[in-house]
């Protein structure tokens, strides 16, 4: 037979609600009669249920995450360092997959408002408009990671990912690569633009010209079809060089640069963004943008737990942007062939 509070209470000669107040710590309660109340606990084996000690103090210690695809291992560490800083605090994580899609990110923000969850990290990947996620949010601390999200005043937690676009850029072109492409732009996310604004600046600062972007999700399938198209403009040298604006859509571009009988990077240099597992293990490895993703995870949710728990010392900030690295593996090399003169200065594209 179960123990209840009212055992307790009995055993220790207090009410019921003096042993809510000792659980709870909401009130404050004598040294003699807390003593009281543990010894009846130990006595009767009662074990205090941790929903009820959280209802008690208005929390459920419980955040939710939210993530584009977690079948993409920079999400997976993403979540795991999100897991790892919020365990430390004693908090649980409830994990959201939203698929890219807008309609399961609403679906999801409503589904854990409704759970009455302490708060959430939110890593974007198809937002809302403005005015929805500023209903959605709500009564609820969010932080937002990996993506900036315009017009609402979040705590934000990103990569520099105009520096690690431009570090993409002055890679390639000091390998002699004067025609490049920038495949997978989802210009519907600001890390996205943030990666073609750094990539297209430096280009045009060191090459003297503008690269073709073609735009497309952050998805494998999309860097796949892209570089099927640019086959045979590599077959003439007419492209030498892609910028993946994420590992997916670079791993997806090597496929089809394989399957056309393509070598990299004598035909064609590939470079990606995140440096994900797959990234260091596929054979040429790929050279890449490496985000700190596990750290990245483990800011957002301590700023997310510094506003639900704040800790003496404890420093907040508004906006937290992680500096990016490049990861020389074997998918870049110098141009082995001279760029086919066209007599126009820009390669096309925007």
């Amino acid at each position: 037979m179960s123990v209840s509070i009212s055992d307790v209470a009995a055993r220790a000669g207090v009410s019921r609600a003096t042993v809510s107040h000792v659980l709870s710590g909401n009130r404050p309660v004598s040294q003699r009669v807390q003593s009281l109340v543990r010894e009846a606990m130990q006595d009767l084996g009662y074990v205090p249920s941790r929903t009820a000690q959280n209802l008690a103090r208005g929390t459920t210690r419980t955040i939710g995450l939210l993530v584009p695809d977690i079948g993409n291992s920079f999400f997976a560490d993403l979540a795991k360092g999100v897991e790892q800083a919020s365990i430390e605090r004693g908090f649980n994580v409830l994990l959201g997959n939203t698929g890219w899609t807008s309609e399961r990110e609403i679906f999801y923000l409503e589904t854990l408002k409704s759970r009455a969850i302490d708060g959430v990290v939110y890593a974007a990947g198809a937002p809302a408009p403005t005015s929805r996620l500023a209903e959605l949010f709500a009564g609820v601390p969010v932080v937002a990671v990996d993506e900036e999200l315009d017009g609402l005043a979040l705590t934000t937690v990103v990569s520099d990912n105009r520096a690690g676009g431009a570090l993409a850029a002055r890679h390639l072109a000091g390998l002699g690569h004067q025609r490049a492409v920038v495949v997978g732009a989802n210009l519907q996310l600001a890390s996205s633009k943030h990666r073609v604004d750094g990539f297209v600046h430096t280009w045009g600062e060191l090459v003297g010209r503008t690269p073709e972007v073609i735009e497309g999700p952050f998805e494998e399938e999309a860097g796949y079809l892209a570089a099927s198209h640019l086959v045979p403009r590599i077959r003439i040298g007419e492209v030498t060089a892609v910028f993946a604006l994420n590992d997916m859509v670079a791993l997806g571009a090597l496929r089809a640069l394989r399957e056309a009988g393509l070598q990299i990077p004598t035909a064609c240099s590939v470079v990606g963004f995140d440096d994900i597992y797959a990234a260091r293990h596929v054979t040429p490895g790929l050279t890449t943008v490496r985000q700190d993703a596990v750290g990245m995870g483990a800011l957002a949710a301590s700023a997310l737990l510094g506003v639900l728990a704040p800790t003496n010392g404890e420093t907040r900030s508004s906006r937290h942007i992680l500096p990016v690295s490049l990861t020389l593996r074997g998918t870049t090399g110098p141009l082995l062939h001279p760029t086919p003169v066209d007599g126009g200065d820009n390669d096309g594209g925007h």
